[in-house]
């Protein structure tokens, strides 16, 4: 699981931001929401794009008060749905470089920082450096990426004065002046392919098939008839192109271990000190769904 932290003072348009690169990319997103408040609104807005599963914390801050239940999140995030990536959006008023630093102690070799990204209201950016300079400094000290939003320059000279004035603060960041809804795709890629260090991520070159994977865990199912149900579905392509499906369910507190190859599949009874959990292969795999359905906290919300 790759980890993109999406910073930017409050109102920057953090949001707006993660739903423009929802529908560029077309990535398998979890968005991990930390507002300033009890109630959240952000939420509400990303929810509108149906692709993207929303973990959100609230009353607390992600960089300092709440940093221990930020990590229980993402290492749940991580073992439980599995998102190829987790976009994490700090309140406006965190402190990017504690939330980078909170996220490095539990990186392991399933989850890796990518180079973080702060958002910039060009409109606000003397206001902010003036009454707000600790905290909205530190957002442009930590991004490997600012990207300038809410503002269309009437000269060139004017857009070059903002991006002096950042460049003043940060000068080794890439910063996009022009507005990111005009990027091409392979601008978001980029993004997405950047570690901590700058340094580009490449695939690794592989012999076989093109073949993606979705590992759940704690999953469960209402009974015994809803797994038959669920695998008479993934057989004939419910839930995305599934050559290969194994795990262990509760069916409705009895514990079932189910096999999946091709278009057969197999279920039998097991020991049930095992924890439920499954593995999806195939070259295309609708990972929202699966998780809708047999992660029960999303199956009751939804």
């Amino acid at each position: 699981m790759k980890i993109l932290v999406v910073s930017g003072f409050l109102g920057a348009g953090k949001t707006t931001f993660i739903k423009e690169m929802a529908q560029k990319t077309k990535q398998d997103f979890v968005v991990m929401e930390n507002e300033y408040g009890e109630v959240g609104i952000d939420k509400t807005i990303l929810d509108e794009e149906k692709d993207i599963n929303i973990w959100e914390l609230t009353e607390g801050c992600i960089c300092c008060s709440m940093k221990s239940d930020f990590a229980s999140s993402i290492l749940t995030i991580a073992n439980t749905l599995d998102p190829e990536y987790l976009i994490v959006e700090p309140t406006g008023v965190g402190v990017l470089s504690n939330v980078i630093h909170n996220i490095r102690q539990i990186e392991y070799e399933r989850i890796s920082l990518l180079s973080p990204v702060t958002i910039v209201d060009a409109n606000c950016f003397d206001h902010y450096m003036r009454d707000y300079r600790d905290i909205f400094e530190d957002q442009l000290k930590a991004a490997g990426t600012i990207v300038i939003s809410k503002r269309n320059f009437d000269t060139p000279e004017e857009m070059d004065t903002l991006v002096s004035k950042i460049r003043d603060v940060n000068p080794d960041a890439r910063i996009q002046a022009e507005h990111y809804s005009h990027m091409e795709l392979s601008w978001w890629e980029t993004l997405l392919h950047t570690d901590l260090s700058g340094n580009s991520i490449t695939p690794e070159q592989m012999d076989t098939p093109n073949l993606l994977s979705l590992g759940l865990t704690d999953i469960s199912l209402p009974g015994p008839d809803h797994l038959i149900w669920f695998l008479e579905q993934l057989i004939h392509g419910t839930y995305g192109t599934i050559c290969r499906a194994k795990g262990f369910v509760d069916a409705g507190g009895c514990l079932l271990r189910f096999d999946v190859v091709d278009d057969r599949y197999t279920i039998t009874g097991f020991d049930e000190t095992e924890q439920p959990k499954s593995i999806f292969i195939g070259p295309k795999i609708k990972r929202r769904e699966l998780r809708k359905l047999l992660i029960k906290e999303l199956r009751e919300s939804s």
